[in-house]
């Protein structure tokens, strides 16, 4: 039988199926049981899909850090948002798919008060630093198009350093009261079946689930897309009218510049076209599970569109150092720089251990030569003697 719930994401991430509605029953909040080929895809194929997310996610936000950090050309402002963007979407990989994952293997909650307590905060926290780090990314954007004679100072890279963690400390303080309002709990009743899950708000609350999914539409999503908009609207008419009249005491330098930096804004505004893509769905549906919760039908065509949104939200995480090795001539060099010295690294240690394995054996080949020597030295001496004697 499939799980009695898809998942327990936070309600933050809108894929929290098993959130019970008041006074309903344990098979309300059951999906049905669709036979051997659903078992199969909900136990195999979706927790196989949850692990080749996290295995090309991890590899490409692990290296993208690692190019930033190991190449001291590398390190701008833009990218250190960049790197911070990366590390929100790590940290949701290593916390968040593999608890999702776990829901299609057991049904009911297996990380206790504790993980109920600190999972969704963790997943909020990386929704948060993703959607902030791209707003503080559309603003220096926007002051880099708008203002293109601004020269970086020395201490422009620091206090950019201080805004990623500032960027991280509100996203931690904002998710608090996930971890005060979501308790672990028994569902249903023992007449029509229950089980243990964690939950993110009080059951016999009707009013918490629709003020906390608006709360959350507004703070992750539409305020900050709207303050993204309004600097890429100032960002296109800075560039439109640039394009037509371009001031006389621009060099070529200033225009090489000015080029890069509305590289750069093309960059960012494909991440957050990516983000909106990937989040959008499953906003939209924990709103409406939120607003019409006792209408819903736990069928077979709602688990898809919930498991697709799922899918779509922790693809966004996956998505980020594609589109920069896509869009950036130089992380794209980077990039292949690292993989071939990875390459070339695997190729020395086996040659390494061939040569190695070779002098070992010549070596003893020798050894075992002058060996047989002097023992065909002794053998005949010893028989001299042998002569002698007789």
């Amino acid at each position: 039988m499939p799980p009695k719930s898809f998942s327990n994401l936070s309600e933050a991430l809108g894929a929290n199926l098993s959130a019970p509605d008041p006074g309903a029953h344990a098979k309300d909040l059951s999906p049905p049981a669709y036979g051997t080929p659903a078992e199969l895809v909900i136990r195999c194929v979706i927790p196989s899909l949850y692990l080749l997310i996290v295995t090309v996610g991890l590899l490409g936000n692990v290296l993208l850090v690692k190019i930033f950090i190991t190449n001291s050309a590398m390190r701008s402002v833009p990218n250190i948002f960049i790197s911070n963007l990366a590390a929100g979407d790590v940290l949701l990989l290593l916390t968040c798919v593999p608890v999702d994952a776990s829901r299609y293997f057991f049904d009911e909650w297996m990380f206790g008060k504790v993980g109920c307590k600190l999972i969704p905060v963790i997943q909020l926290t990386s929704v948060g630093v993703s959607v902030f780090t791209l707003t503080a990314l559309s603003a220096d954007r926007y002051r880099a198009i708008v203002n293109p004679m601004d020269i970086q100072t020395s201490g422009a890279v620091l206090w950019t350093c201080v805004k990623a963690v500032g960027i991280w400390v509100v996203s931690v303080l904002l998710a608090v009261p996930e971890a005060v309002f979501s308790e672990v709990a028994r569902v249903g009743s023992l007449e029509n079946g229950s089980f243990i899950a964690c939950i993110p708000y009080p059951q016999k609350d009707e009013l918490h689930p629709k003020i906390h999914s608006v709360l959350i539409f507004l703070v992750y999503f539409i305020i900050p897309l709207t303050i993204i908009s309004i600097y890429y609207y100032h960002i296109a008419k800075t560039l439109i009218k640039s394009a037509h009249n371009l001031p006389g005491e621009y060099n070529e330098h200033t225009k090489k510049q000015m080029e890069t930096r509305k590289r750069l804004a093309k960059i960012v505004l494909v991440f957050v076209g990516c983000f909106v893509f990937c989040w959008f769905p499953n906003h939209i549906l924990y709103l409406y599970r939120s607003f019409n919760y006792s209408e819903i039908d736990p069928s077979l065509g709602h688990m898809i569109v919930t498991l697709v949104a799922r899918v779509l939200s922790f693809c966004n995480s996956c998505v980020n150092p594609f589109a920069l090795y896509v869009l950036s001539e130089s992380f794209r060099r980077h990039f292949n720089s690292q993989l071939c010295c990875g390459k070339k690294s695997f190729q020395e240690r086996s040659t390494s251990y061939l040569l190695s394995t070779s002098a070992v054996r010549m070596t003893s080949l020798k050894s075992n030569t002058k060996n047989m020597v002097t023992n065909s030295v002794l053998l005949n001496g010893h028989s001299m003697k042998q002569e002698m004697a007789l």
